[in-house]
């Protein structure tokens, strides 16, 4: 696995890349040797951040765990990684490396997720602003708004993110 590590405000310490590099090869038995990791470091609201995000055989797994220190940080989102990876593990076992879920002695079985629940919803798609957008989702208190964009006619999202701020998906 390829592995790029960087600090957001901050240089990431050789022992710290040592340590990540070391934990993140518990991974080799789910990704081949085209899997590409991305690591970044941070600090915030007195806690450090670490966010991974694997790329694998055109699937995206990621995860940000914070915890006061680094280290703990990398193995709480390691923990969720491998918790994504062991719930769907059914739904994974077509895109992960053959061998990926032989079980290991000690290692904990995950209930697996059943069948996807889907409830599908109508909704008049209007053109609006971004604004106006963000003041329907936000008197509907949901974290996300779908809508036409008044000045590209394009669909778009707007989202709710967890620093309080929003965000906005579009297509090129």
């Amino acid at each position: 696995m390829k592995i790029t590590m960087s600090g957001k405000q901050m240089s990431v310490r050789s022992s710290l890349r040592e340590l990540t590099e070391k934990k993140l090869t518990r991974f080799d038995r789910f990704f081949g040797e085209d899997a590409e990791a991305t690591v970044v470091f941070s600090c915030r609201h007195g806690l450090q951040y670490v966010e991974i995000t694997i790329y694998y055989s055109g699937t995206i797994f990621r995860c940000e765990e914070g915890a006061d220190t680094f280290q703990n940080a990398i193995d709480e989102a390691l923990e969720a990684l491998e918790r994504q990876i062991r719930k769907n593990k059914t739904r994974l076992e077509k895109r992960l490396r053959p061998a990926a879920f032989e079980p290991i002695p000690g290692d904990i079985e995950e209930a697996e997720e059943g069948e996807f629940q889907i409830r599908t919803k109508y909704i008049p798609v209007k053109p609006m602003s971004v604004e106006e957008a963000i003041l329907q989702m936000n008197l509907l208190e949901h974290q996300f708004f779908v809508f036409r964009d008044a000045q590209t006619e394009k669909p778009s999202v707007v989202y709710r993110r967890k620093d309080g701020n929003y965000g906005l998906i579009t297509e090129e």
